[in-house]
């Protein structure tokens, strides 16, 4: 038995990751669970799975799950706090083998770090933990002697084509995106849409904040910044293309110009399954890929001027140390405006271009170099983002 730790148990990822537990309660046994605020959803999945240890976001959904009087309220579940130090409670508890890290947003490092300090295998769905703390996070992990397993699709599938292979056979890595909801719209076209038309992605469902994300193609950004290190890649040698049937997760290109690809249904179910089995491989319950029926295969240059996010991150890759906190930072506080529609789509990238402007890249070495680059650069993008609220143009 793999007993398994879920940061981010409500969401999308960790709904799926439960449905992967059903799938091989033989194999897999859950024994802590961290949520948001969905008191109630967490309430039935303690009374489903009865994890030893549970985590919410604030104070107020622990009440509320307390109050819920039958599973919550459970004298042999300890609520573990509230926030990140619940989070943390979660990720370290002594039971748990494997920690899946589904929370959205950066909340989840100091639970990261410490599932690592006590050798816990980590199973990362959650970007920018890597793009804030990448070098933090992969140096602990190297000390412990800890895995990192990307959860992501196409991270994944780069793990999946990468097993075996030494780094000298590999020339590039090739990243795919969908292209979002507004795949060929131009930069113009861009300046009125809405935020429930951002919300509409063609292929997968997933949380709000990534799906925003998905249609800046900021989220391929990120990845770009998570893929260098996760596998030690320069971003001189990592590509993005465009694929709008989503059938090939990604793909690596080796040094004879051989590529390899992995190709699946689009369920995140079976990128998690792969890093709750590595390095075994288990039967999934899901419909086989039907490559008749999938038809053609599409690869697109991706369009940098009316997405200008993807470029950012390259960037700020490029530009190393703290850029990177900088970008993602800049990046979390204009989608949420978005969100709330007090910033128009194409402010998006201007929000995060000028504070990253307005930034002295540093060295962030420690978590608190790179919590104290975070919180300033929050701050910068507040600020900044105040002179373009309520525009549908900039």
């Amino acid at each position: 038995m793999k007993r398994i730790a879920i940061l981010g148990s409500t969401g999308s990822i960790g709904r799926s990751a439960l449905a992967v537990v059903d799938a091989h309660a033989d194999h897999l046994q859950v024994v802590g669970l961290a949520a948001g605020e969905n008191a109630d959803l967490l309430a039935a999945q303690i009374a489903r799975y009865r994890p030893r240890v549970a985590a919410m976001a604030t104070g107020e959904a622990i009440d509320r799950l307390r109050q819920t009087g039958t599973s919550g309220g459970r004298a042999d579940v300890l609520i573990g706090g509230t926030g990140r130090d619940g989070l943390a409670a979660v990720a370290s508890h002594p039971d748990a083998d494997l920690v899946l890290c589904a929370s959205s947003g950066t909340e989840a490092l100091e639970a990261v770090l410490a599932a690592i300090e006590l050798g816990k295998t980590i199973a990362l769905a959650n970007k920018e933990v890597l793009v804030m703390a990448g070098g933090v996070v992969t140096e602990a992990a190297a000390r412990k002697g800890v895995a990192i397993l990307p959860v992501d699709s196409e991270h994944n599938a780069i793990h999946q084509c990468l097993h075996g292979r030494g780094r000298s056979e590999v020339r590039r890595l090739v990243l795919t995106a969908s292209g979002g909801p507004f795949r060929g719209r131009s930069a113009s076209d861009l300046q009125v849409v809405s935020a429930d038309e951002a919300l509409k992605h063609p292929t997968w469902r997933m949380g709000r904040k990534i799906t925003i994300d998905s249609a800046t193609l900021m989220n391929k950004g990120l990845e770009v910044i998570e893929a260098h290190w996760l596998f030690g890649v320069g971003g001189d040698r990592i590509e993005v293309v465009i694929h709008p049937q989503s059938v090939v997760h990604s793909m690596v290109e080796l040094t004879d110009g051989s590529i390899i690809a992995q190709l699946g249904v689009t369920d995140m179910r079976l990128p998690i399954q792969y890093a709750f089995s590595y390095p075994e491989r288990w039967p999934a319950l899901l419909p086989p890929l039907d490559l008749a029926r999938a038809g053609r295969l599409d690869f697109e240059v991706p369009d940098t001027r009316a997405f200008p996010c993807l470029r950012l991150a390259y960037r700020a890759l490029d530009a190393a140390r703290s850029l990177p906190v900088v970008l993602n930072a800049a990046n979390e506080i204009a989608v949420a405006l978005f969100l709330e529609g007090r910033l128009a789509f194409t402010a998006i990238p201007h929000v995060i271009e000028r504070t990253m402007a307005a930034h002295r890249p540093a060295e962030v070495a420690t978590l608190g170099a790179v919590r104290g680059v975070d919180r300033l650069a929050r701050e910068q993008a507040q600020e900044i983002a105040r002179g373009l609220e309520l525009k549908s143009e900039v």
